[in-house]
Formats: structure tokens, C-alpha cells, sequence
């Protein structure tokens, strides 16, 4: 496990804050945010964009099945360092896809200069200000899905 290409980048009490830091932000949103890392690519995948490997990864966690379709992926190709949100379709009804490319611009930024689990909680700080924004949390919420980063 330890000779995986995201422990260059984070450690086991990163992925730790990381999952912490999700619980916190879903305390004020009916939305469920969640990570996935991905090393590296088969021959099918290489010819796929990044938005296609977020959608296949999206399902493949399940996250279309959430109650209110507010489910959001941030999904991280490591090789090819690209990084993208994806939001389900509760969620893209009220919040602009701009909105998340915005965001993504700004952690890519912080990736580049190398604070990469400080980029990340900061992305979901700011995913979870805008979710608690237009999905405040219901009284009859549940955590849909895992804190735990995927890999």
C-alpha cells in the first residue's frame, strides 16, 4: 500500500484531516462530498478525459444514488495531474458548472506549490460552503456515503 503513487503527495494523517474535514463540512449540508484518487490509467481509460473518468468513478462509488441527487465528486487523476468536481444533477440545477471549475483552479494552484492536503481540505471548505449554501442540512439528514478517501 505504502509504494502507492499518492503517498508522495499524502501521508495516513492527511487522509485522516482529509476525512475529518469532509464530516465537517457535511455537519451544515444536506450534500455528500466525496475524494477519489486515481493512479494511473489502463490502455482503454488513456484515450478518456478527465470529466469521463470522474463520470465512470462517480458510479462505480454510487454516488448518483443519493437521496436528493447531491452527491459531488472531487476526483484526482495523479499521473496526469488533472483534477476534477462533479457534481450530480440535484446539484447542477442550482450551482453552476463554473462555480466548480473555479474552485479547481484555485486547489491546482496550491497543488502546484506543493501544499497538497491543504489544498484539499480548502477545496472542501469551499465545496461545502457553496452545498450548505443552496442544500442546508435537513433534520432527517444521513451520511449517504463514506468520509473515507477512495484510492
Amino acid at each position: 500500500m505504502k509504494n502507492k503513487i499518492v503517498y508522495k503527495y499524502f501521508s495516513d494523517d492527511d487522509f485522516l484531516r482529509i476525512s475529518q474535514a469532509i464530516a465537517e463540512a457535511e455537519k451544515t449540508t444536506a450534500g455528500e462530498i466525496k475524494i477519489s484518487f486515481k493512479e494511473k490509467s489502463n490502455l482503454f481509460e488513456k484515450q478518456k478525459s478527465i470529466k469521463d473518468l470522474a463520470v465512470k468513478e462517480f458510479y462505480k462509488l454510487k454516488m448518483n444514488e443519493t437521496r436528493d441527487k447531491t452527491g459531488i465528486l472531487l476526483f484526482f487523476h495523479l499521473l496526469r495531474r488533472e483534477f476534477f468536481i462533479l457534481a450530480d444533477e440535484g446539484i447542477n440545477s442550482k450551482v453552476e458548472q463554473d462555480t466548480w471549475n473555479n474552485i479547481r483552479d484555485e486547489i491546482l494552484k496550491e497543488f502546484s506549490n506543493g501544499n497538497f492536503c491543504k489544498a484539499m481540505i480548502d477545496c472542501i471548505k469551499k465545496v461545502g460552503k457553496v452545498l450548505t449554501e443552496h442544500f442546508p442540512i435537513k433534520p432527517d439528514d444521513v451520511n449517504e456515503l463514506s468520509n473515507k478517501v477512495e484510492i
